[in-house]
This record gives structure tokens, C-alpha cells and sequence, in this order.
């Protein structure tokens, strides 16, 4: 920018300077040739005052050239130019300077051609003989039969020219000391238009970097002025459009970061150029190890890539579930879709992935819980109406009858308890069943829970033992804390043998760090279970010894109901047993529950 300030001050000072030359020699030659046009005219009259006045002598007179010289002098002396007497043959009769016999023939000077001509010659010729620029002006002159030829006057040039050349050095003077003007002015222009030129070049090259931030501060209203004002009106829309371009490449990354499924977009030239988080977490794969890069290089990806390279060649939109086995076994749902843009040009293909393996495991546990109702109910229904029927068909014996009711009557029973839990059961897992909490006192809640189990625990000769402190409370919902503990001591009353024990013990856990909590154990001295069966043991319907449970009543539905009933108390439940020996259940419980709200 300061070249072009050096530029710019140079060109005005050279259009500056040149004008002055142009004018100057303008107004020199108008100098000049006013000058000489004076010089013309005070010439010509003086040939004519002379040709008025002087006492001509005819020209063939011997003695003409003498007298016509000594006329010549005197009165060249007078009006200080140079005198010539020509007569009309074109020889020179006087001259004031020269000696008459020795100068040329003048007919043919064009001065005298022109006088001829018009009346009046005149021309400025280089007098070799003077050495300078000379004026001459002729005029015809006939007095009577006297003289007839023509008077011619000239002058030197040289005070003109003297004139013209302190003219000039004037005019250097002047035009060096405007030049010295012109300079500063030039500068002054030239700065106050590249000054803010600059400012507004610098702002735009802020812009141009991304500095969306950068205005030009300029208080002028001409030209330069509105081009700021226009440049900072361009980063105002063009800030204004960045900011909703990065709010909406924010929301969009947004969407795609906290989006559940997986998004993977392919390029038209089968390039990955999206990828979520959900994505590599399914795939297991980094962004940066894949954007940019081909799907194909997805190798360990067998099932996907085949589904992939189908969208991509076909260019339509697909829907597929196929099992991925990297790194884990997972169902997964692919759903393409291609992407074109506003004329119809394809521009790449947007799959949505989702891992549906848990659905289709919950799918398959409902199925297998409708088959396990079924089986179940099955049974005692099958009992019922086999016993109802061998009564319909006319058995008389007392004794038998009174045996057959019985078996219908403890068939219902478990029937109406499997349905209750079936429906408990069907209810927590849907969260329909709200937490009422309240304090407990868990050494009288205990004994109410023993003393519902006592008579069963008396027909097989069970112990009932406790160790539970007496002053400890804990919050808890009470009539579900009573069905988890039901459910387990009846449990460990089912599966202990005759003479055996049954032990629920209650400690206060204090934590340094934490919150308090209370620890309830159930053990017992029964059949014990396998460890290949510990990590089922909360499923639902699943029996360890199937034939013993059915003969002891259960529903297979009692753990299943304890799991689902502590975890709404934001507890822990575990287990440990060894065959034959006992198994202990173990249930952890905050002594204060959070509420919400």
C-alpha cells in the first residue's frame, strides 16, 4: 500500500508537472508571437512614416547608394533596427549595417515575395552575418518617379528570446517551489485515499482469515467511506450467517452425539464421511481411523459391508436385520437411504444402525414366558379337571373322593397363587406399582413376617432364629420389604430339610464415605445350589430341581419377584450357597431412600 501512495503522489506530481510545462511553454509562445505581432505592427508604421517622410533621391543616381546608406544609418539609429533600401529590381540601394555592393540580390527574399503579395512581408530568418534570430518586414514604397522599390526593416530577436529565457527560469523557480507544493498536497491526497484504503484492506483480510469480528472505523461519507461502511455490512451478514451455520453444524452435531442409533454416511465415492458416537461404539471402531476412508476397509464387519455395498450399488433404499459377530454376537437393524440433492444428483447413501438384539431378547423372553405361563398353568388345570372328571365318573368311596378334592383344592391354590404372581410380577415390571415409604422398625416387622411362616416352618420342624438390633429403623415401603422377606424365608423353609434351621440376621453398615446402609441376611441349612444355576436363580420360572419345586408348591415366580422388588428399594441382592450345606441371600437396602421432587 505505500508503493501504491509513492505511485499515486508520483502520477499527480507528474500530471502536475506537466500540465505546468504545457502551460508554460503555452503562454511562451503566446509571449513570443504577441511580441513579434507588436513588433509587426510598430514596424509596418514606421515604413510607412518613412515612406511619408523621408526625401527619396532616385535610385539611378550615382551618389543613391551613398545617400540611401547614410538615411539607412541615421534613422536605424533612431528607431534602433536595422534600415535596407531595395529597389524594384531586388539590389540593395542602403543598408544600415552593411555594405550595400556586397549584399545579395534581395527580390527573392520572401519578405519581398510576400510584400509583393499582400502589401506587407514579414518573416524571422537566422541572420548568419548578426549570428541571431532576426524580424523582417517589408513593405513596397513608389514616391512618384523618385524611387520605387521596397524599405525593409528588421530587428533582432534576442531580447525576446532574453525575455522567453528569464521567463523560464522564473517559471523553474516557480515550478520547483509548486512542485514542492504539488508534492505535499499529492502526499496529502494520497494518504487521506490510502489511508483508509488500507484500513479497509487489512479489515478485509481479517475477514478473509475468519475474523468475522472486524470492522473499519471510518467517519467519512464520500466514496471510500460507503465502501467501508459496505465492508462492514458484508461481515455483519456474513457473522450473522456463520453464527446460524455453526448453531446448526452444533445442533446437527448434537443430534448426532447424543443419538441412540448409529448414523454412518457413505460418499458417492464410497468414502465414510460421517460416523456418530453411537456408530463406533457399535462397530467399535475410532472416527479417526475411518472418516475418509473406504467402507470396505471395515473388514471384520462381514455382514455389514454386504448390506453396505448393496445400498451403495443399487442406490435405492434397503432395510435389513443381520447378525453382527465383531465384537460380540449382536442383531442389527440397517436402514439406507439415498441421499440426492436438489436436481436429482446422487450424492452418497445414509444408513441408521440399531442394535435390536436387546429387543429381540426381550421378544424371545416373552416368548418364553408365554410358554412358561402356559406350561404352568397347564398343570394344574390338566390335575384339576383329571380329578374332577375320575369324580364325575361315579367314584363312591369316601375316602377317595375326600383325596381327590384335596388334590383340586391344593391345585387351585397353587393356580391362584401363580396368577397372583404372574400379576405382581407383570405390575412391577411395568412400574404401575407406586413406592409408599415410610419408617420401619425392623424388630417388630420381623416378628409379623415370622409369625406368618411359623406354621409352615412347624410342620417340617424348622428353626426360626434372628438377630436383629432393637432400636434399628430404615425407610422402606413395608408391605413390599414383607413380601421380599416372605418370599425368602419361604424359600429357605421349601428347600431345608426336616429338623433344620433357618437364620435372618440384620446389621447397620456405616460408611466413612457414602450413605449409611442395612445388610438382612437369609440363610438356611437346606439342599443348597449348584453354581452352574447361581447367576439364573433370579430368572423367571426357572427351578433348580423342577420335580421338588412343583411338589413344594412354588411358582417358580418368588426370586424373580424379590429382584424386581429390591432393586425399587435401590438396593443390592447376591447370593451364595454350596450343595448340601445351605444357601444364604443377602439383601442390601439404603437407610434413607432419595425422593424426587
Amino acid at each position: 500500500m505505500k508503493s501504491f501512495r509513492t505511485r499515486l503522489t508520483l502520477i499527480l506530481m507528474i500530471m502536475i508537472g506537466l500540465t505546468m510545462i504545457v502551460a508554460g511553454v503555452a503562454m511562451a509562445k503566446v509571449f513570443k508571437n504577441s511580441h513579434i505581432i507588436v513588433l509587426e505592427e510598430n514596424m509596418a508604421r514606421e515604413i510607412k512614416l518613412l515612406s511619408r517622410t523621408l526625401d527619396f533621391q532616385s535610385t539611378e543616381n550615382e551618389e543613391a547608394i551613398t545617400y540611401y546608406t547614410k538615411e539607412a544609418q541615421e534613422i536605424g539609429k533612431l528607431i534602433d533596427s536595422r534600415v535596407t533600401f531595395i529597389n524594384s529590381n531586388g539590389d540593395v540601394v542602403g543598408d544600415s549595417e552593411k555594405d550595400p555592393l556586397i549584399m545579395d540580390n534581395h527580390l527573392k527574399r520572401e519578405e519581398i515575395i510576400e510584400a509583393n503579395r499582400s502589401g506587407l512581408g514579414h518573416i524571422i530568418r537566422y541572420s548568419s552575418s548578426l549570428d541571431q534570430n532576426m524580424l523582417y518586414v517589408a513593405a513596397p514604397v513608389t514616391v512618384g518617379n523618385v524611387f520605387d522599390g521596397y524599405i525593409r526593416l528588421s530587428v533582432s530577436l534576442r531580447s525576446i528570446d532574453e525575455g522567453l529565457e528569464r521567463g523560464w527560469a522564473t517559471m523553474a523557480v516557480w515550478l520547483l517551489i509548486l512542485f514542492a507544493i504539488a508534492a505535499l498536497v499529492s502526499y496529502r491526497m494520497a494518504t487521506s485515499l490510502t489511508l483508509p484504503l488500507e484500513k479497509i484492506i487489512k479489515v478485509a483480510r481479517r475477514i478473509t482469515q475468519l475474523d468475522y469480528d472486524a470492522r473499519v472505523q471510518l467517519e467519512r461519507h464520500d466514496e471510500v467511506g460507503q465502501l467501508g461502511k459496505a465492508i462492514n455490512a458484508m461481515a455483519d451478514s456474513l457473522q450473522n450467517q456463520l453464527k446460524r451455520i455453526r448453531d446448526n453444524e452444533d445442533l446437527i452435531q448434537s443430534v448426532l452425539d447424543n443419538m441412540t442409533s448409529g448414523i454412518l454416511m457413505i460418499d458417492v465415492k464410497g468414502n465414510i464421511a460421517v460416523i456418530n458416537p453411537a456408530a463406533e461404539d457399535m462397530l467399535k471402531v475410532k472416527s479417526e481411523q475411518v472418516l475418509g476412508k473406504s467402507y470396505l476397509e471395515m473388514k471384520q464387519h462381514y455382514e455389514l459391508s454386504k448390506v453396505l455395498k448393496e445400498g451403495i450399488s443399487l442406490r435405492v433404499a434397503i432395510h435389513e436385520e443381520r447378525s453382527l459377530y465383531y465384537p460380540e454376537e449382536k442383531m442389527m437393524r440397517i436402514d439406507g437411504v439415498p441421499m440426492l440433492d436438489e436436481q436429482g444428483s446422487y450424492k452418497g447413501i445414509l444408513f441408521l444402525l440399531q442394535d435390536i438384539s436387546a429387543i429381540r431378547r426381550l421378544e424371545n423372553m416373552r416368548s418364553e414366558f408365554v410358554a412358561n405361563v402356559s406350561h404352568e398353568l397347564k398343570t394344574p388345570i390338566a390335575a384339576v379337571k383329571g380329578f374332577a372328571e375320575t369324580l364325575l365318573g361315579g367314584v363312591t368311596d369316601e375316602k377317595t373322593v375326600r383325596s381327590f378334592l384335596q388334590i383340586i383344592y391344593d391345585e387351585s391354590e397353587r393356580l391362584n397363587r401363580l396368577i397372583s404372581d404372574i400379576l405382581d410380577l407383570s405390575k412391577i415390571e411395568s412400574k404401575r406399582i407406586p413406592m409408599d415409604y415410610s419408617p420401619v422398625h425392623l424388630s417388630s416387622f420381623f416378628i409379623s413376617v415370622m409369625e406368618t411362616i411359623t406354621t409352615m416352618a412347624k410342620k417340617k420342624g424348622i428353626s426360626l432364629q434372628m438377630e436383629i438390633p432393637d432400636e434399628l429403623f430404615i425407610e422402606a415401603d413395608e408391605d413390599k420389604l414383607k413380601q421380599i422377606f416372605i418370599n425368602l424365608l419361604s424359600n429357605a423353609i421349601n428347600y431345608t430339610q426336616e429338623g433344620g434351621r433357618v437364620k435372618v440376621i440384620v446389621r447397620h453398615l456405616e460408611h466413612d464415605q457414602g450413605e449409611d446402609r442395612v445388610q438382612f441376611t437369609v440363610s438356611d441349612t437346606g439342599l443348597g445350589i449348584p453354581k452352574k444355576d447361581l447367576p439364573r436363580i433370579f430368572e423367571r420360572f426357572y427351578r433348580v430341581d423342577k420335580a421338588r419345586s412343583r411338589v413344594s408348591g412354588g411358582t417358580g415366580l418368588g426370586l424373580s419377584i424379590v429382584k424386581h422388588l429390591v432393586d425399587m428399594h435401590n438396593g443390592y441382592l447376591s447370593v451364595e450357597s454350596e450343595l448340601n450345606i445351605g444357601s444364604s441371600f443377602t439383601v442390601e437396602l439404603p437407610f434413607l431412600q432419595e425422593h424426587e421432587g
